[in-house]
């Protein structure tokens, strides 16, 4: 679950660079308004996979696998 977070930071901050620096409509046929919301979303989904998985790190530790 590490690898996946960190798999979809690394596009949430790929898909931001884009959106602010370059012309999103030419690269991802999208407006920026959209690229930058896509970009918000797939931070959140980041944060909380990471979250999730310490959450289920510390579970582990207790012996409450779930």
């Amino acid at each position: 679950m590490h690898v996946a977070s960190v798999v979809v930071g690394c596009i949430g901050v790929v898909t931001f660079i884009i959106a602010v620096f370059g012309s999103a409509e030419a690269t991802l046929g999208i407006t920026k308004a959209d690229a930058l919301a896509c970009t918000a979303i797939l931070i959140l989904i980041a944060t909380w996979t990471q979250i999730g998985t310490i959450h289920h790190m510390m579970l582990e530790k207790r012996g409450e696998i779930i």
